[in-house]
């Protein structure tokens, strides 16, 4: 068999432990593994090389994709769908394994209903794919964003200030919320609840009347209320806290991947292998629980992960301050 795998959309730390996962496991089968350069794009333009297994050294622990990735507008039409297609079966490719978010996994889905055997592998940092409770690059990223509220509360503090602190997601509210409750932020701000800004300077202002020497407000890059107009809105208050907004950006999607990102990323990319194995095409390879298991594409494209709100009660809960 000839597999070809292709990272597409936004970076993950830990995309390259998967390539590389996907690759071993093949050989392992003693298949012919092909890279495709730059996502759909290089598909497009057919960027298909030969992997052997001396380009998968020292990549584990590198952040990134060593294969690239670009959006292709081209790729979204249904001209597009069938050239991609076509440069597979050009250079002989037997099947896809497809490495990326939302986005990838809708191409992958368009690719297996024209005929190609596809299976799919969710990386994204927002967490925010259909059907798996984690993707690759999630952990990395919360640990980023965790690093830099701990080191914000730190100079809160000292200077006695609230610290607005926007982090990414886009309309999930997954990093936001798990970063608040691990950093002890006093209040999160996310796409998936309503926020009320009234009843938050209200906990701003009893924070600063009690004496309390920061106050860590985290929010996701696509909630209703901005980070910026929160900090607006805490400096507009008199008497409370001077304010500083900080936006993490794209720090989150960079660096060295954790190692449960490492182990993840492992674990689908064989798990990839394997269903292309066993003859399992339009599947995508899922975290449930201890078990990896397999989702049809077509129950993760369009299909919407729901931020627990037992999540948000809790964090609200520990934010509580004392009458």
């Amino acid at each position: 068999m000839r597999v070809a795998v292709l990272t597409s959309g936004g970076d993950a730390p830990g995309m390259n432990a998967a390539v590389r996962a996907v690759a071993r496991a093949a050989f392992f089968r003693d298949w012919e593994v092909f890279g495709v350069r730059d996502g759909y794009r290089g598909l497009l333009e057919g960027r298909i090389y030969p992997i052997d297994r001396r380009g998968l050294g020292g990549i584990l622990h590198r952040g990134g994709t060593i294969l690239g990735t670009e959006r292709s507008v081209e790729f979204a039409t249904p001209e597009g769908q069938r050239q991609a297609a076509g440069r597979l079966e050009e250079v002989g490719i037997d099947a896809l394994v497809v490495i990326g978010g939302n986005g990838s996994l809708t191409g992958a889905l368009r690719l297996v209903e024209l005929g190609v055997s596809v299976v799919g592998v969710p990386a994204s940092i927002d967490n925010d794919v259909c059907g798996t409770e984690a993707a690759i690059g999630v952990d990395t990223a919360l640990n980023t964003a965790l690093q830099a509220i701990d080191r914000l509360k730190d100079t809160a503090s000292s200077h006695h200030r609230a610290h607005v602190v926007e982090v990414m997601g886009r309309d999930c509210g997954y990093l936001a919320l798990m970063s608040a409750i691990a950093g002890g932020a006093e209040a999160a701000i996310v796409p998936e609840f309503e926020p009320r800004p009234e009843a938050l300077l209200l906990h701003i202002k009893k924070a600063y009347d009690q004496g309390k020497s920061h106050f860590i407000v985290v929010v996701a890059e696509g909630a209703p209320l901005s980070a910026e107009e929160i900090h607006e809105y805490i400096n507009g208050t008199e008497g409370t806290y001077d304010a500083r907004l900080t936006v993490v950006g794209h720090i989150q999607r960079g660096g060295i991947p954790t190692a449960y990102d490492r182990i993840l990323a492992s674990r689908l990319g064989t798990a990839a292998a394997q269903a292309l194995a066993d003859g399992d095409s339009g599947t995508m390879v899922a975290v449930r629980g201890d078990a990896i298991e397999r989702v049809p594409l077509q129950e993760v494209v369009g299909g919407e992960r729901e931020l627990d709100p037992e999540l948000y009660k809790m964090a609200e809960v520990l934010a509580e301050l004392p009458e």
